[in-house]
């Protein structure tokens, strides 16, 4: 991914159409699949990625219902989309265009427009993630996303994703951190899997201690089911103590075990310049292990053919 299009996302300013009709609340929750819902996710937001609605927002008027679908088309999103509009829900739409974007403009409820640049939902993550922050009233960190788009050192954060990946390359990586910072993890495993084509897992501490740890104890029969393995933690300074003593002295098993394990420390700055920082380095880690492995970073084949056979 282009440094220049990750900083364009972080200073370009997004604009809440029909925001006459627009109201915030106090509570919400976003409807989305895939890439669409992973900046929610990110931000702590409740997430609800399946069709129709969850049964707990059946009739209720005071919770705003994000229906973001990068594409527009996806067809569980418009299918809980349409359903908060039958039942007259606070509704607001997060999209390039597409269905979605044609039916909150007919029935006149707030939208947030992307700009369409040519790549992937995972890719926009910069915008999805002013978006939310926009129509949930987090007016403090989208002035820091703004100011971060001329502070934030992306040179440096590429060079630690192309030195990672070269260390990643012929191995499966796992991803690990604290339940904190559990989306982060999942947004690294997602963009291994649709940019780099790899298969790539994540867990998290300590719930990984009472159980994934004891898979890796291999023997000379079991070894060669572990050793395509690569672990990544994600370190915070800020994670509970003991969590940070879990995560070293599971690192030590691991190493005596013979596994190859590196880490990425997250900082110690605030936690959306971290949170922004440790994206990057997902982004270009998964890319520069595309380019290593001859995959093309934005097609998603095999999601577009299961695509058509659904739409057949």
């Amino acid at each position: 991914m282009e440094s220049s299009i990750f900083l364009k996302q972080l200073a370009f300013e997004l604009v809440i159409e029909n925001k006459d009709k627009f109201k915030e609340h106090k509570d919400s929750v976003v409807l989305g699949m895939g890439g669409s819902h992973l900046a929610a996710d990110l931000l702590g937001l409740r997430v609800h990625s399946d069709y129709g609605l969850p049964s707990d927002l059946a009739d209720k008027k005071d919770i705003l219902i994000i229906a973001v679908s990068y594409s527009g088309n996806t067809e569980e999103t418009l299918d809980g989309f349409n359903l908060a509009l039958s039942k007259y829900l606070p509704l607001a739409v997060i999209s390039t265009g597409g269905k979605l974007l044609e039916l909150a403009r007919q029935n006149n409820i707030p939208y947030i427009q992307l700009p369409n640049i040519g790549i992937q939902p995972r890719e926009t993550i910069g915008f999805q993630l002013k978006a939310l922050l926009k129509l949930t009233g987090k007016e403090n960190e989208l002035q820091e996303i703004a100011k971060l788009s001329n502070d934030i050192n992306l040179d440096n954060l590429e060079l630690q994703g192309r030195e990672l990946a070269e260390k990643i390359k012929n191995y499966i990586p796992i991803i690990y951190s604290s339940a904190k910072n559990k989306p982060l993890a999942y947004f690294w495993k997602i963009v291994f899997n649709e940019t780099a084509k790899i298969p790539a897992f994540y867990n998290v501490f300590s719930e990984l201690n009472h159980n994934e740890i004891e898979g890796f104890n291999w023997n000379e029969k079991t070894k060669h089911l572990s050793e395509k393995f690569i672990f990544i933690f994600l370190k915070d300074n800020s994670d509970n103590p003991r969590i940070i003593k879990r995560m070293e002295l599971t690192e030590k098993i691991y190493k005596n075990k013979g596994f190859n394990v590196h880490s990425v420390i997250l900082g110690n700055k605030t936690e959306i310049s971290q949170l922004l920082a440790s994206i990057y380095i997902a982004l270009a880690t998964a890319y520069s292990l595309a380019l290593i492995y001859g995959s093309d970073p934005q097609k998603t084949d095999l999601i577009d053919e299961l695509k058509t056979y659904i739409s057949q």
